[in-house]
């Protein structure tokens, strides 16, 4: 069954950085596209980044690019989500989803599902 664990959110202050995790279990992350997402208090869900396990193909929102980086380990089964010059637009739980892909490229309007409990980030002085 596939599962995915998020972590290492936190409080941080406006400017700082934290670093985000997404472990799966039950499957590996090979032939699969994995996303992050987030959603604000009162507000949808949002798309922030996504990447290809097979090609390390990347896609970012717009409100996040030159701030955010996904990686992937695939050795660990694990996505990173590397935050810098955070906002406090920025605070929302943040959620990973995956889905077996055979694209080389990922979209956030990709159909990702499994979604982890998701882990809190809060950006505020």
């Amino acid at each position: 069954q596939l599962q995915l664990v998020e972590s290492g959110g936190g409080l941080v202050q406006p400017g700082g950085s934290l670093t985000l995790s997404c472990a799966a279990s039950g499957f590996t992350l090979d032939l699969h596209a994995v996303g992050w997402f987030r959603r604000a208090p009162g507000k949808e869900r949002e798309g922030v980044s996504c990447i290809v396990s097979a090609s390390g193909n990347t896609d970012y929102a717009d409100s996040v690019k030159g701030r955010f980086t996904i990686t992937i380990d695939n050795a660990k089964n694990t996505v990173y989500l590397q935050m810098n010059s955070l906002k406090p637009e920025d605070t929302a739980v943040y959620y990973c989803g995956a889905f077996r892909s055979t694209s080389w490229t990922c979209r956030l309007e990709d159909p990702f599902h499994s979604w982890g409990q998701g882990t809190q980030v809060t950006v505020s002085s």
